[in-house]
């Protein structure tokens, strides 16, 4: 039985390298690599069950043809060459007609390969199409808080946290979204270490804490200060470390933190003073505080506001000085690759831009010229983008000329007019780097493709070529491309041979300096000038939430699924009956206010709409807060997505999404 080494490619920090044991050309079993150091021998419950997602019975096999209405799921097989020529064929059309603005495609996060998704949206870059802005949907308010604040860099290595004397979980749900950083926590914990975990949720990490602080929702700047005014209070400040590396600080110190004593972030944050208390007084006594950032907690009006207050903790006590202390983000910024190789390797340097979070708006309400052609790959904006009612009215068009390439039909799929059956990671050839380690990799396809699927990598080449593109990129095998990634790097990543990293084991590019600013001032900042210049409050402060402001409504609360963490894992029968149904969580507090009882089906509902979700009733969060985990296709709740309810407004930085300023009614449903 072949067993072969590769790397899960799924929208995940950890980006594990992987063993697939291969039978008769079935993937009979995945594991952990042992030889990864991060990996270390176990794969997550998800991947784990791969085996099911790549033989699936629910697979596209084979091209299909709308037969029925948009919307509708109706199609007819047909085959690759006669797809191939009716997308050219429009696509032709529309740019003589309309000109490229009226044409947009793009590859998503499903797949984290960067020639399966950068060489596709090197395609449109290559053709001079609108392009879109990816990940407004997800991260870029965190990034954008996070490069105010200390510049386009990594955060701490995660392995630092063997020398970490503290550890702290904030909005990071780990057993869902990080677990083999958790790992590495359970051993450090075995050492005595301490683990604070901050989170509307009692998440599964939050159970087993030291301490766990259920923070309302939007709050967590505030909490961030009260805990810098204790340090202050204390004499728990390095001021050498910051008079050295940072900006600012003594004027938030004289005219931000007197207004956060432990009694007002107490009110704020719906914590008790002693946890405040008891909170700081651990980060002050600890030497290599490890902090691990979720992204969940810029997902809202202030997220920018509410990261970046965060992220400038460490400064405080200096642990961004000292390996196993700082914070961490992401670390993609470590990863110095020639990626507009791909990416960009022709065509107009500016172009019409569209942002992701405002496809559906963009997709009904652009002109001169609109979007009169659509090619979407390992993206399903119909469940995952807010608004997704606004987004579904666009897709219905039907002078729209959508293509869809998947794996499977999703519900966005069921509004193309050409469905093309994609592969799974299993069947690629790719090479990755990770957003939450320092690992970078070449994984191997260990199974030939399923059915007729084609890669976007193969995809991306044949439209290219018939679309008469002649950039070198577009003719070249996964080996070649990696070696372009490489030329022209940077940093540490530069020092590589990438003909030495085909061998598909993993490197580090992680080091044991202390963090590094790249502001415009070279130093960690207290005060942005660059944020005072956007408008933007110069220094870190917390304010209500003004998109809720007077309602007594319950507040959205969306985490991944522990078993349906993204859609991407929906094709998996297994992984949808482990997760249960799509479900709302309330406190029973809240459920006896409204007569309401665990397992019946209710409504959520606001001025954007409603949709039926299984009630379950849980102390795991607070009053006040609806949670509901997972992304869920149609086809498993009543009247849509959740996301149908959050509306398309932005985040204070980065033009984000902000799915948790989102107030709605519970209610039975009749």
């Amino acid at each position: 039985m072949p067993t072969i080494r590769t790397v899960c490619a799924h929208d995940c920090p950890d980006m594990c390298s992987i063993l697939a044991h291969v039978e008769d050309g079935r993937v009979v079993r995945i594991e952990g690599d042992p030889e990864h150091p991060f990996t270390a021998g176990f794969a997550c419950g998800k991947v784990n069950r791969d085996t099911g997602l790549v033989h699936s019975p629910e697979r596209l096999t084979t091209p299909l043809r709308r037969t029925g209405r948009k919307g509708e799921g109706k199609f007819a097989p047909i085959t690759w060459d006669t797809a191939l020529d009716e997308i050219v064929s429009n696509w032709k059309r529309v740019m003589a007609e309309s000109g490229p603005l009226a044409l947009l495609g793009y590859a998503y996060s499903s797949h984290q390969g960067q020639i399966n998704r950068g060489l596709t949206n090197g395609l449109f870059h290559a053709l001079g199409c609108s392009r879109l802005w990816g990940g407004t949907v997800c991260d870029t308010c965190a990034d954008a808080a996070w490069t105010a604040t200390l510049g386009e860099v990594g955060g701490a290595d995660p392995e630092s946290i063997a020398e970490s004397d503290l550890i702290v979980s904030w909005s990071s749900d780990l057993h869902a979204t990080n677990v083999h950083l958790w790992a590495a926590i359970e051993k450090r914990r075995a050492a005595g270490v301490k683990l604070v975990v901050i989170d509307p949720r009692r998440t599964r990490s939050a159970r087993v804490a030291d301490l766990w602080l259920p923070v309302r929702i939007g709050t967590d700047s505030a909490l961030a200060l009260g805990v810098m005014h204790i340090l202050v209070r204390d004499g728990n400040v390095d001021s050498d470390y910051l008079a050295r590396h940072a900006l600012g600080f003594d004027q938030v110190e004289s005219e931000v933190l007197p207004r956060f004593t432990p009694e007002a972030t107490a009110g704020i944050t719906g914590l008790s003073v002693a946890d405040i208390e008891t909170f700081a007084a651990m980060y002050g006594a600890a030497t290599t505080s490890f902090i691990r950032i979720g992204f969940g907690l810029s997902r809202f009006t202030d997220g920018g506001q509410n990261l970046r207050t965060v992220a400038l903790l460490p400064g405080v006590t200096g642990a961004y000085g000292r390996y196993g202390g700082g914070a961490l983000l992401a670390t993609v910024a470590g990863f110095e690759l020639n990626y507009n190789a791909l990416r960009k390797p022709s065509g107009p340097a500016e172009t019409r831009t569209i942002n992701h979070l405002k496809l559906g708006e963009a997709l009904r309400t652009l002109t001169d010229p609109p979007i009169r052609a659509l090619f979407i790959a390992a993206n399903n904006p119909a469940v995952t983008n807010p608004d997704t009612a606004g987004i579904r009215a666009g897709l219905a068009r039907e002078d729209l000329f959508t293509v869809v390439h998947d794996p499977f039909m999703t519900d966005t799929a069921k509004f193309a007019d050409i469905v093309l059956p994609a592969t799974t990671y299993l069947e690629t050839d790719d090479f990755y780097r990770a957003y939450g380690t320092y690992y970078m990799q070449y994984g191997r396809r260990v199974v030939e493709p399923q059915g007729e699927a084609w890669s976007n990598h193969r995809l991306t080449q044949a439209l290219a070529a018939r679309m008469g593109l002649t950039d070198k990129v577009f003719q070249m095998s996964p080996p070649d491309l990696v070696k372009e990634l490489f030329r022209g790097a940077s940093g540490t990543v530069a020092t590589f041979d990438p003909a030495a990293l085909l061998d598909g084991k993993a490197v580090s590019v992680g080091t044991r300096e202390p963090q590094s600013f790249r502001t415009p001032s070279g130093k960690l900042e207290f005060y942005s000038e660059t944020l005072a210049k956007q408008g933007l409050p110069p220094m870190p402060d917390w304010r209500p939430d003004p998109a809720g402001a007077g309602d007594d409504r319950l507040r959205l609360l969306t985490t991944p699924g522990y078993f349906q963490s993204h859609t991407a894992f929906s094709g998996n029968e297994f992984l949808r009956e482990r997760e249960g149904p799509p479900h709302a969580v309330l406190h029973p507090a809240d459920a006896a206010a409204r007569g309401l009882a665990d397992g019946q089906l209710v409504r959520l509902s606001n001025e954007r709409g409603e949709v039926g979700l299984i009630l379950r009733v849980r102390d795991e969060i607070q009053p006040g807060i609806v949670l509901v985990p997972g992304q869920r296709p149609d086809a498993e709740t009543v009247g849509g997505t959740v996301n149908m309810l959050c509306a398309d407004g932005y985040t204070d930085m980065g033009e984000g999404a902000i799915y948790q300023s989102t107030w709605l009614d519970v209610t039975a449903w009749a």
